[in-house]
């Protein structure tokens, strides 16, 4: 069963989530919380741990963003930030403070659905109307910024990751640079692991701000 924990300040939100994600097999409600600092709290307090939180972004007192980062610095709990303003800053802010997932409230139950899945299983989830403007403030950086953890990867490990910046699916590296799936998967983990990032969205910021994503 996934663990997943709900975070916003109207009660009637959080019924609503908790119904759509009740109704699944895999997939249990822990918590709810109706304002960041007592997500902090509940969610420090849970033993086993929530695997997922969904959590507003607006929100009296502490908000979203604050929430996220305080959570995914102390545990393992991976946060989906859910909003109604499709704006960039909030985006950038959540990826920044360590979420795995940017949605609108507004999604349809089942990519909600999908989005804690795939969140859980270790990979992230951008709203769509979200991921090309993302990438092309991203890309539009001035200069290149110098990442001292560039420097922890072999050469293979660059290529890789020069290619997960252009949006590429471990199917697409395989064929780009003639390597078998598993072989492309520990790269992708590698690379993951000495960048310190969560995901491979976090990941693709990292690249596109070094100006890897224009060479592979």
């Amino acid at each position: 069963m996934i663990r997943v924990a709900l975070v916003d300040d109207q009660q009637l939100i959080r019924a609503g989530f908790r119904m759509v994600v009740d109704s699944q097999e895999d997939m249990t409600v822990v918590a709810e919380a109706g304002d960041g600092a007592a997500a902090v709290s509940t969610l420090a307090a849970l033993d086993p741990p929530a695997e997922v939180a969904l959590i507003d972004v607006r929100m009296p007192g502490v908000d979203g963003i604050a929430a996220c980062e305080a959570i995914t610095r102390s545990s393992a709990t991976r946060v989906i930030i859910l909003t109604t303003f499709d704006l960039d800053e909030y985006v950038l802010a959540a990826i920044r403070a360590g979420a795995s997932g940017f949605l609108l409230k507004d999604a349809p139950p089942e990519d909600l659905l999908a989005a804690i899945r795939t969140v859980h299983a270790g990979d992230a989830v951008i709203a769509p109307s979200s991921t090309r403007r993302l990438l092309e403030r991203v890309a539009a950086l001035p200069e290149p910024v110098d990442d001292a953890r560039l420097a922890l990867l072999t050469d293979r490990e660059r290529e890789v990751l020069a290619l997960i910046a252009r949006g590429m699916s471990n199917q697409e590296i395989c064929a780009a640079l003639f390597l078998a799936e598993p072989t492309v998967k520990t790269h992708v983990g590698r690379v993951l692991a000495k960048l310190g990032a969560r995901d491979r969205v976090q990941a693709v910021v990292i690249a596109h701000q070094a100006g890897l994503a224009g060479r592979a």
